[in-house]
């Protein structure tokens, strides 16, 4: 029997019933990784980190992208 995790991106959903870390979270969603920062539960995540840390229920995730402009 598979155990389904939820878990909130960006203030939206979503579920999984594989193990994913906040790499492959990154990676699905095609972000920039060098473009962006992670806040993982309320606190600032390093990306050294982010291979190593794998979602749990009900985790929180919110990504801020860094845009330039002129």
């Amino acid at each position: 029997m598979k155990e389904t995790k939820t878990f909130f991106l960006n203030g939206e959903e979503y579920f999984s019933e594989k193990p994913i870390n906040l790499a492959d979270i990154i990676n699905y969603f095609n972000y920039n990784s060098s473009l962006l920062v992670l806040e993982y539960n309320s606190f600032i995540c390093p990306k050294k980190d982010w291979n190593t840390i794998f979602i749990k229920d009900n985790d929180t995730i919110e990504i801020v992208t860094i845009v330039g402009g002129g």
